[in-house]
């Protein structure tokens, strides 16, 4: 019988320590790919290696985790005041698999390698992230964001491992395969396709400008999206934080794969999307308003109708539209794909206490477009 390779697990200074090419192989067309966790700053990643390279690797990030982060409105207001009154209650220290700055775990692993070699590397991986975290005193160690099909290999080791599987916010997706403008309106609703209808009329009195780059207006694209951040009803904390340069630096990284829609009310800039463009999607990673022109002109429902014209001309069949703020974004056609949160604590008897609060630990339990929306629907979940 030949005998395993031997395997050696390391961390590395970012997922730039690692062979792009090797990288790439595993997320072939991917826009969040090597170079946009370059661009995102990634310091630190997780790798496991043989003698031919690399097996399996993923990013990593570190943060005080609140364990209030889910809760949105009145419940969060009121652990806000606990944890004003008991410091140390709520702040957990967390090492991440994965990043704030993506809505999928990027977990690499080498192209045709079995599902025993799959889940023997995994398990490398995670022995050690247990000793990363006891040797930086993190108590959770979380793996962020993990998308159908991952969660098909990824759950049952993580299982075995006493990971707690916790919902996260879906990623609102819509197709548009095969259909063209008219098509995609008469898909709406008639309630909801009067309205759109209605709301674009405010086009005319808008300018649509498409960039590769923001040379000139990087500081009037940070503020817009500071201002649509403290617009927004819900707040995720420390996972809304970009790192300085952001838009600047995703632009110059990957400028083949980015597009800045601006979009003018005379001579001011009034909002913005940054698009990642990968074969299959369209990605509306970022939007950003100034407020209240943007009300006053309808910009979410015109910049909503350009990324449909523009995934469509460009014969991409998916708007990916992103996690929260899902009210319109389901009006409008999107369907969810789920993602999942696999948590540990370092501490055998929290960890038991969070596998079974996993339902009410849950993002999209207590995200209020959501609950709405389930609500609503016959077959809602309890």
């Amino acid at each position: 019988m030949n005998a395993e390779p031997a395997l050696r697990a390391a961390i590395v200074p970012g997922v730039g320590a690692l062979p792009a090419e090797d990288w790439t192989a595993c997320f072939p067309g991917e826009a969040e790919g090597w170079d946009y966790y370059r661009a995102c700053g990634n310091d630190r990643a997780a790798a496991v290696f043989d003698d031919r390279g690399l097996v399996l690797g993923a990013p990593l990030f570190r943060m005080e985790y609140r364990l209030d982060t889910p809760l949105q409105g009145r419940a969060a207001a009121v652990a806000q005041r606990l944890g004003d009154a008991v410091p140390g209650l709520m702040r957990w220290g967390m090492l991440g698999v994965g990043s704030p700055l993506t809505e999928r775990c990027h977990v690499a692993v080498r192209p045709g390698l079995s599902p025993q070699d799959r889940a023997r590397a995994l398990a490398a991986l995670l022995a050690l992230l247990e000793a990363e975290a006891a040797r930086t005193g993190d108590r959770l160690v979380v793996f962020k964001d993990v998308a159908e099909p991952d969660a098909g290999w990824l759950a049952p080791v993580l299982g075995a491992h006493r990971y707690a599987a916790v919902g996260s916010l879906p990623v609102a997706v819509l197709d548009l395969g095969g259909c063209d403008a008219a098509g995609y309106l008469a898909s709406l609703s008639p309630a909801t396709r009067k309205d759109l209808k209605r709301k674009l009329k405010s086009r005319a009195s808008v300018r649509i400008e498409h960039r590769s780059g923001i040379d000139g207006i990087a500081a009037e694209i940070d503020a817009l999206y500071e201002s649509t951040r403290q617009n927004s009803q819900v707040r995720y904390g420390e996972f809304e934080d970009l790192p300085d340069g952001y838009f600047q630096n995703v632009a110059r990284m990957q400028p083949g794969r980015t597009r800045f829609v601006l979009y003018w009310v005379g001579d001011r800039l009034a909002a913005f999307n940054l698009l990642l463009l990968q074969p299959d999607r369209v990605i509306d990673k970022f939007l950003g308003m100034a407020y209240p022109l943007a009300r006053e002109h309808n910009l979410y429902a015109v910049s909503w109708m350009e990324n449909v014209r523009f995934a469509m001309e460009s014969h991409r069949p998916l708007l990916q539209v992103g996690q929260t703020a899902y009210a319109s974004k389901l009006r409008f056609g999107s369907r969810l794909a789920p993602s999942t949160n696999f948590v540990q604590c370092r501490n055998g008897v929290l960890n038991r206490i969070i596998r079974g609060a996993a339902p009410w630990l849950a993002l999209d339990r207590w995200d209020p477009d959501l609950r709405a929306f389930r609500s609503r629907r016959p077959d809602r979940a309890s």
